[in-house]
Parts: structure tokens; sequence; C-alpha cells
């Protein structure tokens, strides 16, 4: 079936399922079938709506089709010497685009290279009324008007389903080097959180079990002068370290799958304190991501609290259990704005229901 064909057929079921009032459940590679609230309605696959449609190195854009694979487009940009910086977790080969786009994830990079919706230039959406819908472009410009191609990013497929995805790429360093301290959790989020203030080449932090590692990232005299201000002990694989923090094979991650064991994401300030929430912690983005894998799974309330109270919020990453919510309840206010946002792209709430609260 060509592209044509593929996208034309995608349309019809949705607009299928939208007479039948019918909630499709949309599917890339599946790998983020974890994230997010309860999997609900039929299939709609879309992995066959694949490959890059537009790369112009020279102008740092590239355009691909959802259901294109990740180590697909990132192995055209490495040809080229360039990277999608804000380093979306792979959790398989299988994962896709519009997965990575979907769910909003980004890796180590983050805090120092921005969030996948950083990087938004434009999308092709297709609506609750099966209508095929474009916002942005294709260049790298400002544009006035509410950014829809943000909207989209992490909004877990509920507005609609993604087609196609145009992004800005950046030139991969030229120098990267880790380095290795011995720190308590407090001294490291202090130490992080005062190299960021300063003229240094940070592109990542790590602290887990006693040990901070970070990431310096650019240019050899930059990242020579940053590693004699800071010292350090030298990581050796360190690009294999970063590289299972990213797409979640660390062994903090790994024992949590193995063990089914409750797995939060906390994003708060960088400057919260470390503290005791009753399980093992791993700590990202010089301290505004904390991971941690619960001892006790009926803690929902504590953890969400200690979250708020520190400018943030918590997210029931994997569990058994959702049936508080996966994510942090939103405000009167927001709520209703969630709803009316959703009811203006999926009128009919085609689009995978609940899954980012319930309808």
């Amino acid at each position: 079936m060509s592209g044509a064909q593929d996208f034309a057929a995608l349309k019809d079921r949705i607009r299928t399922a939208v007479e039948a009032r019918t909630p499709l459940r949309i599917k890339g590679g599946g790998t983020k079938d974890f994230y997010g609230g309860d999997l609900v309605g039929e299939v709609l696959h879309t992995t066959s709506h694949a490959g890059i449609v537009d790369y112009e190195p020279n102008e740092l854009v590239v355009t691909a089709r959802a259901g294109t694979p990740l180590a697909t487009i990132e192995s055209a940009m490495r040809a080229h010497g360039q990277m999608l910086a804000f380093e979306p977790p792979r959790f398989s080969p299988r994962a896709t685009l519009g997965g990575a786009i979907a769910s909003g994830l980004s890796g180590p990079r983050r805090p120092y290279a921005g969030a996948a919706r950083d990087f938004i230039l434009g999308v092709r959406v297709v609506d609750g009324a099966g209508e095929e819908l474009a916002f942005g472009g294709r260049v790298m410009k400002n544009v006035a008007g509410f950014d829809v191609s943000r909207l989209m990013t992490g909004a877990l497929g509920t507005l609609g389903v993604i087609t196609e995805v145009s992004l800005k790429c950046l030139p991969l360093p030229k120098t990267e080097t880790t380095v290795a301290f011995a720190y308590a959790a407090d001294e490291a989020i202090r130490k992080t959180n005062e190299w960021a203030g300063q003229p240094l080449p940070l592109s990542a932090t790590c602290y887990h079990d006693g040990m901070l590692r970070v990431r310096l990232s650019g240019a050899a005299p930059a990242v020579t002068a940053a590693l004699t201000k800071i010292g350090g002990d030298s990581v050796a694989a360190d690009e294999a370290f970063w590289t299972s923090v990213r797409d979640q094979t660390h062994s903090f991650f790994a024992a949590a799958e193995r063990s089914a064991a409750t797995l939060w994401r906390l994003s708060v300030k960088a400057t919260a304190p470390h503290t005791d929430l009753s399980g093992e912690q791993l700590i990202e983005w010089g301290g505004a991501l904390r991971w941690l894998i619960a001892a006790d799974d009926a803690d929902v309330q504590r953890v969400r609290a200690w979250a708020a109270s520190q400018g943030g919020h918590a997210t029931l990453y994997r569990s058994r259990d959702k049936s508080g919510g996966a994510f942090q309840p939103l405000s009167q206010t927001l709520h209703a704005l969630h709803q009316r946002l959703k009811i203006t792209f999926d009128p009919h709430g085609v689009f995978n229901r609940g899954r980012l609260y319930p309808m």
C-alpha cells in the first residue's frame, strides 16, 4: 500500500469509528503502553505510515511520518553529524517518532538543550472528525498565534492522531566526556545547581547510589577548561552509561521492572532538597527530575503532596495499580481547560479515552 493509500485508509478508519462512536487506542511501536491511564478501545496502528519525508541537514530540519522508527531518523541524522537534542527515550527498536512526540518524554540532555516540545516546528494530525489538520511548518521561524504543534506534544494522542512531524536538529557535540563524584544526595543537588549557574558546557547529570555523574559536551577547549574547574574522576564507557539512562535500561530501572515495583517520576524545582520518600531514588536534570522506586504502594498522597510542595508534580509512571490516576490531579481551572481542548479536537471522545485523565 502506498503512503497516500495508507493515509486515506487511516482517515477512513477514524471516520468510521467517529460515526459509530467507537473508541480508538492509537498504537505505534507499543513501547509506551505502560505510560498513562488504562488502554481503551480498538487498536489503531500507525506504524505503516512511516518514512522520512524531507531532511535538510543544512537547514537543521527533518520531517518524518509518525510511524517512522526513531532509530531510522537518528541514523540518518548521525550520518550528517546531527542529533535529536532532547534525546527521546527508546524503550526498544520499535519506538516511533509519533510515540516520542505524543508522550513528550525527554532524556538526559533536556535541561541543557531543551524539551521535546522546544524542537517541534510543525505537525500534521487527524482530528476527531477524521479531518487532516496542519500546524506550524518546516522552517525555524516564530509564528504569531496559539502553538498547537507544541500542544500535541505530551497529549498522549488524546487530541488527535499525529501523522507527520517536523523537528529542529542540532549538531552533534565535537567533544563529550563524563566525570564522577562520590557525594551525598544533598551535596550532589547543591553542586549541580551551583555548576548550572556558571558558563560550563553541562549536558547531563545523574545521581544514584552515592555517585554523581556529570556529562560535559561542546568544543574541546571548553570541555577541557570545565574539567579543570570542576574536577572529578573520568568515567570509562560513558556513552553506554548515558544510553542506559536515556533508554531506562540502567540497573535502577531494570530492577524496578523486574520486581514490578511502583516507579514514580517526580518533576520538581532543581533546588528541592533530597527527601526520604521510602524507596530508592535516581536523580537527573540537575535535581529537577527524581525517579522513585516506592517501598509502599499505598503512599500515593504523600508522594504527590511532597512534589506539589516542591513546585512540581508526581506521575505514577509504572504501577500495577493506577486507580488513583497516573498523573497529578488538575486544579478545577486546568481541568476545565483540558476538557475544552478535548471537545475542540475530539468532540466524541474517540481517541485514547482516559489515557491522560478520566473523561
